[in-house]
Order: C-alpha cells, then sequence, then structure tokens
C-alpha cells in the first residue's frame, strides 16, 4: 500500500512537471536563441538643448518617433517608445548613457552637438545601437543619419527668386558649419537658377539661439532693400520672423516675406512667411528605427535622405504670395529634374562656384 501511494505521487510530480513545462513553451513564444525573453522593439531619443517641442528638428524627431511606436504597436515608457530632454550640453552622455542601461534596442542623439557623446557612450554600450542626427560618427554601433539640405533650400531659392520684385534676397545663417553650408549653398543656387539678376545677401549669426541677432540682421537686410529673406539658424530666426512682423503691423501694403526652416513655421507669420525649406527628421527617425526593428540596422553606415527619399522639401506656398501658382509648378519642374539626377543641386561653396542649371 505505501509503495502505491509513493507511486502515485511520483507520477502526479512528473505530469505536473510536464504541464509546467507546456505553459512555459507557450508562453515564451518570443523567445530568441539567445535565451531572451522580450517581445518587443523599444527606442527613444535624446534631445539636444533645444528642447522637444522647438518647434524644429527636435520636435520632428519626437514626432516621427511616435508614428512609429503608435504604428507598431507601441506604448510609451521604458518598454516602447520614449524621450529625454537635455536641459545643458553637459546632460548628452548621461541621457544616452540612461536609456541605454534602460535598454531601448535603439537610442537616437538628435543634433550634431550630440557627436562627441555619442561616439563616447556608443564606445562604451558596444551591444546597444544608436543614431545620430546632422553628424557622422564612425562606430559600428552608431548610424549616421544626413540631410541633403541643399535640395530643400534650393527650392526655397526658386520661390524667393520669383516672389522678389527688388532683386535683393537674404540668407541668415546660425554658425558656419558643412550642414548650414548646404542651405546656403542650395538657396542661392536657386535664386540664381530662378532669376540669374538677383542677389543674395550673405549674413551669419554666429549663434542659433540669439533672437535678437537675428532680428538686427534682417532689420538691416529690409532697410537696405531686400524683401525676402531665408533663414538657416534655428532660434536666431525667430527674430527674422519678429522684424518681419513688426514692419508688415507698420505698412500692412509692403510686401516682404521670411522663409522658414526644418518644420513648416507659416505659423510665424501667415501675413509673413512664404514658405519653409523642411528637413524630415521625422521621416528619417521612422525609417531607421524600421530597419533596426526589421534586423537590418544600418550600423557603421550614413543614411542619406533628400528630395527622392522624402528626407526634404518645400512647405505649401504662401496662398497670399504673388504668382503662387507659378511658383508652385516651377517648384514642381525643378522637384522632378533633381529627383530623375538631371541636376545636381552644390552642397558647398566651392560646387556653387562651378554649378549650372541644365
Amino acid at each position: 500500500m505505501k509503495k502505491r501511494k509513493i507511486g502515485m505521487a511520483l507520477s502526479l510530480v512528473l505530469a505536473a512537471g510536464t504541464l509546467l513545462g507546456a505553459c512555459g513553451k507557450s508562453d515564451n513564444k518570443s523567445d530568441t536563441s539567445t535565451g531572451g525573453n522580450k517581445d518587443t522593439f523599444s527606442v527613444a531619443m535624446v534631445t539636444d538643448v533645444g528642447g522637444v517641442d522647438d518647434k524644429s528638428f527636435n520636435q520632428s524627431a519626437w514626432e516621427g518617433l511616435q508614428k512609429f511606436g503608435k504604428d507598431n504597436g507601441l506604448e510609451k515608457g521604458k518598454a516602447g517608445y520614449d524621450y529625454v530632454q537635455s536641459k545643458s550640453d553637459a546632460d548628452y552622455a548621461t541621457n544616452l548613457n540612461t536609456l541605454a542601461r534602460q535598454d531601448f534596442d535603439l537610442v537616437f542623439g538628435i543634433g550634431f552637438l550630440m557627436q562627441g557623446a555619442v561616439e563616447e557612450i556608443a564606445k562604451q554600450q558596444k551591444d546597444h545601437h544608436f543614431a545620430i542626427v546632422d553628424s557622422e560618427v564612425k562606430q559600428p554601433n552608431v548610424a549616421s543619419i544626413l540631410f541633403k539640405e541643399q535640395e530643400a533650400s534650393f527650392l526655397a531659392g526658386v520661390a524667393a527668386a520669383m516672389t522678389t520684385k527688388s532683386n535683393k534676397i537674404g540668407f541668415i545663417g546660425g554658425i558656419e558649419g558643412a550642414v548650414v553650408e548646404r542651405f546656403e549653398a542650395g538657396f542661392v543656387a536657386g535664386v540664381k537658377s530662378a532669376k540669374p539678376e538677383a542677389t543674395v545677401d550673405i549674413q551669419y549669426a554666429g549663434a542659433f539661439d540669439k533672437a535678437e541677432l537675428g532680428q538686427s540682421i534682417a532689420s538691416k537686410m529690409y532697410t537696405s532693400g531686400a524683401d525676402v529673406i531665408f533663414h538657416a539658424a534655428g532660434g536666431t530666426g525667430v527674430g527674422l520672423f519678429k522684424e518681419a512682423n513688426d514692419l508688415k503691423k507698420k505698412n500692412p501694403s509692403r510686401e516682404i516675406w521670411a522663409i522658414g526652416v526644418d518644420s513648416d513655421q507659416a505659423n510665424m507669420g501667415p501675413d509673413v512667411v512664404l514658405t519653409s525649406a523642411l528637413k524630415r527628421v521625422d521621416n528619417a527617425v521612422i525609417d531607421v528605427s524600421t530597419k533596426a526593428k526589421d534586423g537590418n540596422f544600418p550600423g557603421g553606415k550614413i543614411a542619406l535622405y533628400g528630395l527622392a527619399e522624402d528626407g526634404v522639401g518645400l512647405a505649401p506656398i504662401n496662398s497670399k504670395a504673388p504668382n503662387k501658382s507659378a511658383i508652385e509648378t516651377a517648384v514642381k519642374d525643378w522637384t522632378d529634374k533633381i529627383k530623375s539626377g538631371s541636376v545636381k543641386v552644390p552642397g558647398t561653396r566651392a560646387e556653387l562656384k562651378t554649378f549650372s542649371a541644365k
């Protein structure tokens, strides 16, 4: 009798073990060969000091991350998609490291100011994937996202040339560097292609966060006869819009225009913003995130986005602009030429010198 009870007990234990094993297999459908049990892809980003609502590329990047998350059934938070905001450049490395330690599959550093921090943390966290916007980090676990800003600003230059009546146009840059030089070269090429007799006054503020300096430069340009000004100056460009709005308010009949950058900045002055040269950081973030999720992360490579990749473009032309229809037709024609490769827009001052539109 005693032996029978022991046998029955042993049978129950074996049966329970089999059942638990079956349950374990069923609950771990997402287990990989590495033994992990993570069944979702997670992605996060670190903003630069501009913040997530800068109405520019940080905001665009976050909008892209949110869309990617929602399209893939992720929730905001550590297991889905999230962001950390930097208050100063001293926060960059710490924030990147924090997200890596939280085990996000991919961490974006937004802006070229984060190049050093991304390189530092990528070397420390070699098992994690990173991406940087507007700069190149030559590490096997980092994807470098760059844009053909010159293509968007070329179209902005065409729009400016077809709008100006004084044939005097302005360009306000932030800090001189390769990125802003691409904006400058493309813009001048666009102006000259549409109206060779027009001139472009080029001035740099030496800062991306000095709105008062941007307004001062814009004031001098408008006073000197410029009637269209394009900025690639971040927060400094806010001063351009203030000056244009102030002048328009003083003299509603005066035809002066401002052109925005990165995102559609039409809300900065419905009566004065002609258009904006778009930089689709949102699309690039979605693309790189999708590739990483699908196992095709472009680590150690440059991901380059232009008109053909829907990485840059031109915002709608202001409905109050003269020749709106003609400008739209010209922009479409030039867009087609650039996408087909028949026109290669210069991205440097050196290339601009030998540029000839076909």
